[in-house]
């Protein structure tokens, strides 16, 4: 079997639970881990390397999946990486993915190479399932509850907030309004009120507390408009209370199979490790990825415009007679 070459870049949560998942994936092979930290920082027994070394493995790598941050990283590394590599990315700011899109979609086009983007569970898994409860049920409302559980996006956009020190935001569904889609009531939605989202933060010795509030409340695409809480706590808290990731949610569609009839069309997760579970999302995708570059269909691509069987490690013929 010949193995797709991985190289992960940056090595936080996400890239940690990439590097374990491949540990579990006999066609992937990881080339090395690459950050912007000295290899001897990092707490891997992987091939670990700078970020000034990743060109040198631009004919040793297939696909690169991109670990570092929405708010900041990915939106610079992803163009810029897609250039010389076949990238996969987990970029969950919903409303810029367009103009991310565009980006790379042009970038890979000029340079053939394949740039999968806003892979993970949402965006990613649950908005595939949304596109495919909507065309099943034309008829209906889609309703997308996420948690309780943490937010990595989220979290990393507060932890970038000047003044703090560490933090962890969970997002916590309004359990009412959930049973009453599920009990085929109709249902007066948005995500804003169906949600509330929920801040621990440890602040820096200097810093002035009033202002860093100010700053996550009012952040765009990420906390203004919900309703929103700030809980300023001590490190030893932090530590005892926050150091797990769980996450997890639903979609849920309510439909008219005829005006008689209603059908609710649900997908769920319960994580025990948020990260752990993007990152494998992300792996199933760089499998794709190395398949379409293979077969020279280059471009950006998004969950729905790679079929489902190239996620698989198995063959057409192994999922028609095993799973189909």
């Amino acid at each position: 079997m010949t193995k797709t070459r991985i190289g992960i870049v940056g090595y936080g949560n996400l890239g940690k639970g990439v590097e374990a998942g491949l540990e579990r994936s006999k066609d992937l092979e990881l080339v090395g881990i690459f950050s912007r930290r000295q290899p001897d920082q990092l707490d891997t027994s992987s091939p670990a390397y700078h970020m000034d070394d990743l060109m040198d493995f631009k004919d040793q790598i297939d696909v690169l999946i991109l670990c570092g941050g929405s708010q900041k990283d990915i939106p610079v590394q992803a163009p810029e990486l897609a250039k010389t590599f076949n990238t996969v990315d987990t970029y969950d700011n919903h409303n810029e993915i367009p103009v991310h899109f565009e980006k790379l979609d042009k970038v890979a086009k000029e340079n053939d190479t394949v740039a999968v983007l806003s892979t993970g569970w949402d965006p990613g898994l649950f908005s595939l399932n949304r596109l495919i409860a909507e065309a099943i049920l034309p008829k209906g409302e889609t309703y997308t509850f996420w948690g309780p559980g943490l937010s990595q996006g989220h979290s990393d956009a507060v932890r970038r907030v000047s003044g703090v020190k560490n933090a962890v935001q969970y997002t916590v569904p309004k359990e009412e309004m959930v049973k009453d889609v599920k009990d085929k009531k109709s249902v007066d939605y948005n995500k804003l009120d169906a949600h509330k989202r929920v801040v621990y933060l440890v602040l820096e010795e200097d810093a002035d507390e009033k202002e860093v509030r100010n700053t996550i409340l009012t952040m765009p695409d990420y906390f203004e408009g919900y309703e929103t809480e700030v809980h300023v706590i001590d490190q030893a808290t932090f530590d005892k209370e926050h150091a797990g990731m769980p996450h997890g949610g639903t979609v849920m569609r309510q439909g008219k199979t005829t005006d008689d009839h209603t059908a609710i069309y649900q997908f769920g997760l319960d994580l025990d490790s948020n990260p752990e579970f993007t990152a494998a999302v992300a792996i199933a995708y760089a499998r794709a990825a190395g398949k379409l570059a293979e077969d020279k269909q280059y471009g950006a691509k998004t969950v729905f415009d790679i079929a489902p069987g190239l996620l698989s490690p198995k063959s057409g013929a192994e999922l028609r007679k095993g799973l189909l």
